[in-house]
């Protein structure tokens, strides 16, 4: 039994029933590099993607489970995977309280806000952060927006006593020029890991939804919008759980003008990238130019909210 298990635990995609040499190509071009990726993926996904009937891809995919042993384990053993878990500063300490000591791998954290909230400044501090707390490490930097400033990258790495010109060498940045860029863009990032061997500890997406937003015009495109997001958001969620990768999604926002009570902003995307994203921060302006981050959404936070200053070398609490 134990000999029998060994094997399952050495299987490679070749070894799975349906799966030759050219089968295999086919699945490693469309993304699916390991047992991981074909054991996590639909049915219709594979079928389409190897060109083999759906009993086929069944076959694949319970055989992939199989080996990954997909099944329940105790609550001791979350917790053990737990500890692997990295938390990425702001560089604000009410702001790292306020996300359980600071943003977290192995997770997706959107930011929503108008413009000027802050949204693109964490986005630049968040990478800067990132390489200093890990001197090996690489930040991808997917923008949408063109947002990316390298002046901005370098007054925040002379803030945090960072090699400037190091910094931005070992960020990856990629202009998204559409909805289907930037989810093409998104499963590079696997490939830059598995492929080229980057130790990839964060991935900054500015913004989330920006051309998803302008392709999809009138309530007539607006299932088919969510559906393509959905997929997006799911690729995403793969992406920081299978390298344990920190995901910072910024996010737009719209008026509500039917709403008479309360705040009318609300973030664009609705429920499906609500559920998808496992930390939710809402960013507004203060008082004397400081900006507030209220935490709305978190599996195990308390809602709250905190205040910061966005200075030249980075954020900064209140005095």
């Amino acid at each position: 039994m134990a000999s029998q298990e060994l094997k399952m635990e050495k299987l490679t995609i070749q070894d799975l029933p349906g799966v030759g040499a050219a089968t295999a190509e086919k699945l490693e071009s469309a993304g699916f590099r390991d047992l991981m990726s074909i054991a996590v993926a639909t049915i219709g996904e594979l079928a389409e993607a190897a060109g083999v009937s759906e009993a086929v891809g069944r076959k694949m995919i319970n055989a992939a489970r199989d080996s990954m042993k997909m099944g329940f384990e105790t609550g001791t053993e979350v917790a053990k995977k737990r500890e692997s878990v990295c938390k990425l500063s702001t560089g604000s300490n009410a702001f790292d309280a306020l996300m359980g000591g600071g943003f977290e791998t192995n997770a997706i954290t959107e930011c929503f806000g108008e413009f000027g909230s802050g949204k693109t400044q964490i986005g630049h501090l968040l990478c800067v952060n990132t390489l200093k707390a890990y001197p090996n490490s690489t930040v991808v930097y997917i923008d949408a927006e063109n947002t990316f400033r390298p002046e901005r990258i370098k007054q925040m790495a002379e803030g945090a006593e960072l090699d400037a010109d190091e910094a931005l060498e070992r960020i990856m940045v990629a202009r998204a020029y559409n909805s289907d860029h930037q989810m093409l863009l998104t499963e590079k990032v696997d490939s830059l890991i598995t492929e080229q061997g980057k130790q990839v500890k964060l991935l900054v997406i500015d913004s989330l939804t920006a051309h998803f937003r302008a392709e999809f015009i009138g309530r007539g495109t607006l299932a088919e919008r969510q559906q393509k997001l959905n997929r997006h958001m799911h690729a995403l969620a793969k992406i920081a759980s299978s390298h344990n990768i920190c995901v910072y999604v910024t996010n737009q926002v719209m008026a509500k003008p039917d709403q008479f009570f309360g705040d009318p902003t609300a973030s664009i995307g609705g429920h499906i990238v609500a559920h998808a994203s496992t930390f939710r921060v809402y960013l507004r302006k203060g008082k004397k130019g400081t900006r507030v981050a209220k935490l709305i959404d978190a599996p195990n936070l308390a809602d709250g909210e905190a205040c910061f200053e966005v200075q030249e070398s980075g954020l900064k609490d209140v005095a």
